[in-house]
């Protein structure tokens, strides 16, 4: 079972629910292989500045600036009668380290709320257990962690005249529909998912997954089964999802659901997403609103086991229990952005704002600019500065598409994220 803080792995670039785009990697010029086998990606690096974090502001070398550096292969072969076979394995990278995995800026910190025994509504005589749990929870805080090589994608298929059928690891439907309806396309720390990165509001890829997709005159859409594939309880650690979009020449609009279970088979994260968004020319507009709820967070039924021989069943139960309380989520993000795109430039405003309906109240806002520079159809040169503002307990600082930024010194401070980088498609 793989822990939420896992899932806080940041929102990775899907330019469309489209059948082709998904299946094909558009926008990513390739290179032949061999028969029907693709060698594709994109590398993605630059410098970026961010303030309000504890140490004060760090300015780093980072990789994944507007999308998550990446590499893959992809294949298909037609066999006749409108049947093709498709398989996709991709690979994330960090160019400034090499690696296939990366933590948060602000390191193992976590939140105030919880990290404070008080906070969690404990008695300071508990802060030593929470500290213990802290130190476990921010272990698995980071980007694919684990170091799986085909971390971001790795599925075969079958396209039929009816539509695909797909198993293996995928994106999710509501993060699909997410990603469509965010002016950023997820790009850089603009994106709207950025805001609410942690605890995860929006499952972005599944393992073992099995998915359905279709396109036929102007709509398309999904379905995904993921088993959790627990002996014994076929419920635990599942997730369904299902998204619907309409498209014409200008217009716009999908909706995207996911449902997730937690390692005990109880209903856990589930995100809603209705998004629009329309053309005029150059310009777009787009708006999307996504709501989001998780009673029974997964992954911290392990805690009480843990802290019993060391503060006894009584207390464990009670850090438990409070740790479960701090990571249940109920809100709505709601985003506005608009993009002009002239030549080879091109400009994004966008607004964010998250309003957390949980007691710690922890609502976060962001709003900025981005600016590509498109030196050819394969390289663009880009800027962003984005201005989270944290209110009450929300503690929440900019990354981008390919790095944690973590979370701010304290809670409500707020910070500024500046990035400046290059980005190559090959």
């Amino acid at each position: 079972m793989t822990h939420p803080l896992i899932a806080t792995q940041k929102f990775t670039a899907v330019r469309s629910i489209a059948l082709a785009s998904a299946l094909c990697c558009a926008g990513l010029a390739s290179a032949q292989t061999g028969p029907g086998v693709t060698l594709y990606g994109l590398a993605d690096a630059g410098i970026t500045s961010v303030s309000g974090l504890k140490a004060g502001t760090v300015t780093q070398v980072a990789s994944g600036i507007m999308e998550g550096s990446r590499w893959g292969i992809k294949g298909t072969e037609d066999m006749g009668g409108g049947y093709k076979t498709i398989f996709t394995l991709e690979s994330r990278v960090e160019l400034d380290t090499g690696s296939v995995t990366s933590r948060p800026i602000s390191g193992t910190q976590l939140s105030d709320r919880y990290s404070q025994a008080a906070l969690l509504g404990l008695p300071a005589t508990l802060q030593p257990a929470v500290a213990a749990v802290d130190g476990l929870l921010a272990a698995q805080w980071g980007v694919n962690l684990t170091g799986n090589l085909f971390d971001r994608q790795a599925y075969v298929g079958v396209i039929t005249p009816v539509g695909a059928i797909m198993g293996g690891r995928m994106y999710t439907p509501a993060f699909e529909t997410n990603a469509m309806y965010d002016i950023m396309e997820t790009q850089s720390g603009l994106s709207a998912g950025q805001i609410v990165a942690f605890p995860a509001a929006l499952e972005i890829r599944k393992s073992n997954a099995l998915q359905y997709r279709f396109v036929k005159d102007g709509i398309s859409g999904s379905f995904m089964y993921a088993l959790g594939e627990v002996a014994g309880d076929s419920g635990k650690g599942r997730m369904l999802g299902l998204n619907a979009n309409y498209k014409t020449g200008n217009f716009s609009v999908g909706i995207g659901h996911n449902q997730a279970n937690n390692e005990l088979g109880q209903s856990s994260l589930t995100a809603t997403v209705l998004g629009a968004s329309m053309n005029f020319g150059n310009d777009k507009l787009s708006g999307m609103l996504i709501k989001i709820s998780d009673d029974n967070p997964n992954g911290l039924s392990a805690i009480a086991p843990a802290l019993t021989p060391v503060v006894g069943a009584a207390a464990a139960g009670l850090v438990q229990n409070a740790f479960l309380n701090a990571f249940k989520q109920d809100g709505t993000l709601s985003h506005i952005g608009y993009r002009h795109v002239t030549g080879p430039h091109a400009i994004s405003v966008a607004y964010t704002h998250y309003n957390d309906n949980r007691p710690a109240d922890a609502d976060v806002t962001s709003y900025g600019v981005a600016y590509t520079y498109s030196l050819s159809k394969r390289t663009d040169l880009n800027a962003v500065v984005v201005q989270y503002d944290n209110k009450n307990l929300a503690q929440v600082a900019p990354g981008g598409n390919g790095y944690i930024g973590g979370v701010t010194s304290s809670a409500g401070t707020g910070s500024t994220g500046l990035a400046f980088g290059i980005r190559h498609r090959f």
